[in-house]
């Protein structure tokens, strides 16, 4: 299990953020972490290109993933969007997210979405505690998705989705006397969104959404311990300002908290933080940091992002993701490019690598690539990015 523990812990600990060596020298790091990490990946190309915004931008097929709320406000009747993400291609070749996603609208008030989240941790060969084989193992991880959101009014919309959760990382594998096993879990999705552009798209937008509300996730025959699935508060805004018929730009920002307990800096809190329910968790979230307000205001991820489009056929974008040092450390730029002809459009997304050395960003030069396919294409609208 040994080389296995560490290639499925350096996944689990990038995918958190937590990266930076210099600084745990300087600054004690507490870093709130989860299971199934791959469900806080920006899936879609678009908003990878933005700095992983998504709750407010104008909608696409990938609102799934962000907003269910937005869903019902696109122009389009249909839409498909693949994305596929080589990841931590810095350090491994047989790492990735897939993505599958999409809507349909019964009416212009009404629509229901899906989705497919599929993680590939690689071929691991596993190992005991003294280094003897145990065989092979290709370790993943899934979630479904299904959503239906609704206009509430011409400006305003809601949306809830269900989601189930497989993590499948080393099963039937023992090591130390415990037996592990594939870790199930369902969680729910809320989300709001109010569009509060003018007629010719200029303004406002807001959205906010509360996604991986669900239980807890075992990986022992026993259950012996449970852990947190990524419960999510973010809220977000956009504002589009169209020049004239070709030109039109997008800038955003999304805030990001996760309601996950934040974990004790001393042994003795161990039980009572294990222990802790679900519900509980939610609301204590935003109070339960060791340092008080101060840290609990570290917990707060911040994306800003850009989008330029020219004649509702070429996208340019641009975004920067921050996260506190002592919560993970991840800050990046991100770049992007789109394309959309007719019923067809294309996505292209690049993490801009930071760092040297021991310091370099190991989500450095990540690549998104997405495909989206418009099932009405006589709506050749610039949401149906």
């Amino acid at each position: 299990m040994r080389q296995a523990a560490l290639k499925l812990a350096a996944a689990t600990l990038i995918c958190c953020g937590i990266f930076s060596v210099t600084n745990a020298q300087v600054q004690p790091i507490n870093v709130v972490t989860t299971a199934v990490p791959f469900l806080r990946i920006s899936p879609d190309a678009r908003s990878g290109g933005m700095g992983d915004i998504g709750l407010a931008t104008t909608p696409d097929a990938s609102s799934v993933f962000w907003n269910q709320g937005k869903v019902a406000f696109n122009e389009s009747k249909g839409s498909i969007v693949a994305t596929y993400t080589p990841w931590l291609k810095d350090l491994v070749n047989d790492v990735y997210l897939a993505s599958l996603a999409g809507y349909y609208k019964f009416d212009d008030n009404q629509a229901i979405s899906g989705s497919l989240r599929y993680f590939s941790l690689g071929s691991i060969q596993f190992t005991d505690y003294n280094g003897l084989l145990q065989g092979n193992g290709r370790p993943r991880e899934f979630s479904i998705d299904f959503g239906y959101s609704r206009k509430l009014s011409d400006k305003a919309g809601l949306g809830v989705g269900l989601k189930y959760i497989n993590s499948d990382l080393a099963p039937g594998a023992v090591s130390g006397g415990t037996t592990y096993k594939t870790g199930n879990a369902v969680a729910g999705d809320i989300a709001f969104y109010y569009n509060a552009t003018n007629q010719q798209g200029d303004g406002w937008a807001f959205g906010a959404a509360m996604t991986n509300l669900g239980t807890k996730i075992d990986y022992t025959a026993n259950a012996q311990q449970k852990d947190f699935i990524p419960a999510n508060l973010g809220i977000g805004t956009s504002y589009t300002k169209n020049f004239n018929e070709q030109n039109k730009i997008q800038l955003g920002l999304d805030i990001n908290k996760l309601m996950v307990p934040t974990p004790p800096t001393d042994a003795s809190g161990l039980a009572s933080y294990r222990s802790k329910s679900v519900l509980s968790s939610w609301f204590s979230s935003f109070g339960d940091a060791p340092g008080g307000f101060s840290e609990e205001l570290k917990e707060f991820q911040v994306s800003l992002g850009a989008e330029y489009w020219y004649n509702n056929q070429f996208a340019l974008r641009a975004g920067y993701f921050y996260e506190d040092k002592t919560k993970g450390n991840r800050r990046y730029f991100t770049t992007g490019v789109g394309v959309k002809y007719n019923i067809f459009g294309l996505n292209f997304s690049y993490l801009v690598p930071t760092g040297s050395g021991v310091n370099r960003n190991p989500l450095s030069n990540t690549l998104r690539f997405s495909i989206v396919f418009d099932l009405d294409g006589s709506n050749n609208s610039s949401n149906e990015k």
